[in-house]
């Protein structure tokens, strides 16, 4: 889902965090959605749910989200647990250190960066089985989200993960300095010649970058990669998901070209088209036009951002609540389509719950996860537009009224205009490659070769995936 992976201080890594337990305890009292009728239980069970952000919030997290646990059995508790980290990798290392320890969660909050982690090493169980049982009720579900966000969730024509929000990589940009350097609001088709030159204009304003980006795998400079028609990894498909297309989405031409779930293949770290778009951020640093970046979350991006300081950045829908919060005005950003290179291509990330193989609890925690799917919690475990619902219905000029931007419609849009629109390369040894292109991207930075740098990324996937 980053969930990755975005660029501010309300960050893919917190996605999972709710409001608070006065809000969400009334409200998840009365949810309608996915609700199915109490389960009888002569046994209390206590379902865990671990999830990627600050540790503080599990108290009232836990508050808001009991109702639902008792909506699937009224014996039944609830313990909540945050991770904080720099990125998902560092939640999932300790996901996977609980595991070892033999004191795993039940459900676990998971971005595309850990779908197939999750499932490639037999933690999660597939969802298949309570899906097909459930059908009738998940089909309200089904038909209100885009069919590549469930097929983000899938590995091997498996689905594990129900879907709760997601973040395409978006340009946003400051329509105070677009202003003061005479620009207008981008086309939909621009162009990385017309990206090029808004950055020069803007960069000839005093104290400010044209552009700023950060070290990650989500929405960082694998956005211009995507563009020019690159990857870490060669893209596949897994063809085995058609029981599941059929019946949720019967006659939804959509879903003639969903398969089961993106097959990561060999790795293609240094190939011409990946290694041109790293050197661009390199290029830019050394016309004056970006800094140096930063390597994790984007707490600084955000703040620099939201002062004026920065012209143009990478972003999903998680950033109109974020630079809400930072103090910026509706009006004074806004978001277009990332800019044509070789093409106009977008990556996302999607967000979604797992049920680990090792829960005692299966039955109950899957009650659990639908009910986290359903349109009615999303607020309650996401206020303030922290992230992008996955539910088309929740996307109005409503909910961006009070935290802009004006074209938020560009945030789901971008699921539906670019057909081309690809996850994130997350392969199960995701938490291998994500070290490897932060230290890779790091030394390319500093020396201004990325050639050099991603000879050794390509060394370093390939012995990644042998293990």
């Amino acid at each position: 889902m980053r969930l990755v992976s975005g660029s501010n201080g309300i960050s893919r890594r917190t996605l999972l965090k709710v409001g608070s337990a006065a809000a969400g305890v009334g409200a998840l009292g009365a949810l309608g959605g996915l609700a199915r009728p109490a389960l009888a239980s002569s046994t209390s069970a206590t379902i865990t749910f671990a999830y990627f952000g600050d540790p503080k919030q599990a108290t009232s997290m836990q508050a808001s989200l009991l109702p639902l646990v008792k909506k699937a059995d009224q014996n039944a508790d609830l313990k909540v647990v945050g991770y904080n980290g720099t990125d998902w990798n560092d939640f999932f290392a300790k996901i996977l250190t609980q595991i070892a320890a033999g004191a795993p969660p039940d459900i676990v909050g998971v971005a595309t960066e850990g779908v197939q982690l999750m499932a490639g090493k037999d933690l999660a169980i597939p969802l298949d089985d309570y899906v097909k049982r459930d059908m009738s009720e998940l089909k309200e579900m089904f038909d209100d989200v885009d069919p590549i966000l469930i097929e983000g969730l899938m590995y091997d024509g498996h689905l594990f993960e129900l879907p709760v929000n997601f973040n395409a990589g978006n340009m946003f940009y400051s329509t105070k300095l677009f202003k003061q350097a005479g620009l207008e609001r981008p086309p939909e088709n621009w162009t990385m010649d017309d990206f090029h030159g808004y950055a020069k204009k803007i960069g000839a304003l005093p104290d400010v970058n044209a552009f700023d980006w950060i070290v990650r795998l989500w929405g960082s400079w694998t956005s211009f990669m995507y563009a020019n028609g690159g990857n870490l990894l060669e893209e596949q498909r897994f063809d085995n998901g058609d029981w599941l297309w059929g019946a949720a989405y019967p006659g939804n031409d959509a879903v003639k070209t969903r398969k089961g779930g993106w097959k990561w293949g060999a790795p293609t770290a240094n190939s011409a088209p990946t290694v041109e778009a790293l050197q661009l951020m390199i290029d830019l640093r050394k016309e004056g036009l970006a800094p140096s970046p930063d390597v994790g979350g984007g707490g600084t991006l955000q703040g620099l951002f939201a002062s004026n300081r920065i012209g143009m950045t990478i972003g999903g829908g998680f950033w109109a609540g974020g630079l809400h919060n930072a103090g910026m005005t509706p009006d004074s950003f806004d978001v277009q389509y990332f800019p044509k290179w070789k093409e106009q291509k977008h990556l996302f990330g999607v967000v979604g719950n797992a049920i680990l193989k090792s829960s005692k609890n299966q039955d109950l925690a899957w009650e659990v996860v639908k009910q986290l799917s359903a349109a009615d919690a999303f607020d309650l475990q996401f206020p303030g537009n922290a992230t992008t619902p996955v539910r088309r219905s929740l996307m109005t000029a409503e909910r961006y009224k009070s935290t802009g931007p004006e074209h938020w419609n560009v945030f789901y849009d971008t699921l539906t205009k670019f057909p081309n629109t690809t996850p994130i390369p997350a392969p199960p040894y995701y938490n291998a490659l994500a070290n490897a292109l932060n230290r890779r991207t790091t030394e390319a930075v500093a020396s201004g070769n990325a050639k050099s740098a991603l000879d050794g990324l390509q060394k370093d996937l390939e012995a990644a995936a042998k293990v």
